[in-house]
């Protein structure tokens, strides 16, 4: 089995919630900006840099909110590798510091977009309905 540990942010502001869309590999979906861990890299380091590099704004993390662990098939892997994965995401609240809204360029994301949290869009990957969770009234 391989293992992949990955770090976000989830960025609400007010009312909005703050998207990239995955475009690889013939899928994709909106998703929270933030990617893999690079080997010694620290996970907050990692989720500050994704989102960077996926939507142009440089963000201040607020607190660690979860950490997500989903087993994906060798069957669903898009990498053909024939091993199941381990997705380990580190989940954290963050805040846009300074920048422009930018889409990445030559990423495994293609856009970054702003939507109302009533209203994210359904062609979105699991991970933003586990952020949904997490930042949910009760959970706030």
């Amino acid at each position: 089995m391989d293992i992949r540990v990955a770090a976000y942010g989830v960025i609400v502001d007010g009312e909005r919630i703050l998207l990239a869309h995955w475009n690889e590999s013939g899928r994709s979906g909106w998703t929270l900006p933030g990617g893999g861990i690079d080997p010694g890299e620290d996970p907050a380091d990692a989720a500050r840099r994704e989102i960077l590099e996926e939507t142009g704004y440089t963000a201040e993390l607020d607190a660690l909110i979860g950490i997500d662990s989903r087993i994906v098939p060798a069957d669903q892997r898009l990498d053909g590798s024939g091993r199941p994965l381990h997705a380990l995401r580190i989940i954290y609240r963050a805040h846009i510091l300074s920048g422009k809204l930018t889409n990445e360029l030559e990423g495994t994301t293609d856009e970054a977009a702003w939507f109302r949290l009533g209203e994210v869009p359904a062609r979105r990957v699991e991970l933003v309905n586990v952020a949904l969770g997490l930042i949910a009234p009760g959970n706030r």
